[in-house]
């Protein structure tokens, strides 16, 4: 097992939502002085110079590759472009670089929407390629699966240890609520707080709210993410997620329920629903790298709502 404490690690995208769970978890390992984080103000991650210079300068043992554009829905169809140049070059040229200046480890973050469309649940690993993904998010969606393709291709002509980790929908404090960006949960939290507190009868909703989602509270995926870290240097792809699903139908209804919203919810059907289902098949990263779960869901809820109700509100 690697022991974290000992290897110089930089985390990119340690100043975002995930990355403060994964810096948390390494600071439960004793990792302080031996992590750096690469800013987004100093570090353009999508810029050979600036890479080459990160790892000149900082000379890691372990990369935590984190950073990329992400959003939801809306966000994915107003900009495709920049969801798939964003995304694709950071990972190509940041495993290029790590592999040129002998990084020991790589760990590529995919994206349960790297599935396709219409894959059998619950999504085993090797459904990965049985289909194209989702088209609302396919641009993003390939674009971070083609880091495990890079990460294979390395492993076979270079010997090189970079292993790929597909986290499901990822919820939790300090999540993004913006309603441009956000993803389901934020999004839905902040639409019940805000009609609450503004009186009103309804929130009108995307969809049907018949496709089903599994989320991962954030808290957990950092410490499968670093589990894997230590134990696990395999070349297939590995689902991090709890292998419960629940429909957007009954989230929104539970979201209401947490935050005292008492109106109604309204489906907009000329709005795209999504794919429609998400549930994973968590059994690889239980076998190879010891990974479970620790939150339920209904506590994770609650304790999003508390953060953004605490935090958010007073902006």
């Amino acid at each position: 097992m690697t022991l974290l404490r000992d290897k110089k690690i930089i985390v990119t995208g340690g100043g975002g939502f995930l990355g403060s769970f994964v810096l948390a978890g390494l600071r439960e390992r004793g990792c302080v002085d031996n992590v750096y984080v690469p800013r987004r103000a100093e570090w353009d991650l999508r810029d050979r110079d600036h890479i080459v210079r990160l790892m000149r300068e900082q000379e890691p043992e372990v990369i935590i590759h984190l950073a990329g554009l992400v959003g939801g829905i809306g966000a994915n169809r107003a900009k495709p472009g920049e969801f798939f140049y964003d995304n694709a070059i950071m990972g190509i040229q940041l495993i290029e670089y790590a592999r040129q200046h002998r990084v020991g480890k790589f760990v590529a973050l995919g994206t349960i929407c790297a599935y396709p469309k219409f894959t059998p649940v619950p999504f085993t690993e090797s459904d990965l390629w049985n289909g194209y993904p989702e088209e609302t998010n396919a641009p993003y969606a390939l674009a971070k699966k083609m880091m495990l393709v890079q990460a294979q291709a390395y492993r076979d002509q270079y010997g090189y240890n970079a292993i790929f980790l597909l986290p499901v929908n990822l919820y939790g404090p300090r999540d993004n609520f913006a309603p441009e960006s956000s993803h389901a949960i934020p999004a839905l939290i902040r639409k019940c707080v805000e009609a609450r507190d503004a009186g009103r009868a309804e929130i009108t909703l995307w969809g049907d709210g018949t496709p089903t989602r599994e989320f991962l509270y954030a808290a957990d995926a950092a410490e499968g993410i670093l589990l894997a870290t230590e134990r696990y240097d395999g070349p297939e792809p590995v689902n991090l997620g709890t292998s419960r699903e629940i429909s957007i139908r009954d989230l929104a209804a539970l979201i209401a329920r947490e935050t005292g919203f008492r109106g109604r919810i309204v489906w907009d059907t000329t709005k795209p629903n999504g794919q429609p289902r998400r549930c994973l098949d968590t059994r690889r990263a239980k076998e190879l790298f010891g990974f479970e779960p620790r939150t339920s869901f209904e506590q994770g809820l609650r304790e999003t709502i508390a953060w953004y109700e605490e935090h958010l509100q007073q902006r």
